[in-house]
């Protein structure tokens, strides 16, 4: 990756981090996860309303490292107003690509998270929130943690 790209995707990250959108608890939601990451101490609670097959709303709330507040905040501007097998679909796509199992994916800017594959530490950062957005949409009702 080419040294400007590389400043542009590490400032959306620390953008995301500093600024998260979607950000927290909404006054009415149909799902609500816990999730927890002990090696890095990250922890947020992922709402979801989910009407039919279509998830109108996420938001999140919780604190941790830039990787995982950034990835949870893209992943509810990206996914807000998906249907559960399109998202599912997405969660599919950003798990292989930051795990190293793929080497790129239609992700759009989600894929510049794809650079913790390289840290396995930081790979459950980054997935954390995708963790609790799967039990949403496979109908889970149980906390998430990375361990």
């Amino acid at each position: 990756m080419n040294p400007e790209l590389r400043a542009l995707y590490q400032e959306m990250i620390l953008d995301h981090g500093r600024r998260p959108r979607h950000f927290g608890a909404p006054a009415e939601y149909t799902h609500r996860i816990e999730a927890y990451n002990p090696l890095c101490g990250d922890r947020l609670t992922l709402y979801a309303t989910v009407e039919g097959e279509t998830i109108t709303s996420l938001q999140f709330e919780g604190e941790g490292c830039a990787i995982s507040v950034a990835s949870a905040s893209m992943m509810c501007e990206d996914l807000e107003n998906h249907s559960c097998p399109q998202a599912k679909q997405q969660l599919r796509h950003f798990l292989d690509l930051v795990t190293g199992r793929a080497q790129s994916s239609d992700l759009g800017r989600l894929e510049m998270l794809a650079g913790v594959k390289a840290f396995p530490s930081r790979v459950k950062c980054a997935t954390l929130a995708w963790h609790a957005l799967e039990n949403i949409v496979t109908g889970v009702d149980e906390p998430v943690t990375t361990e």
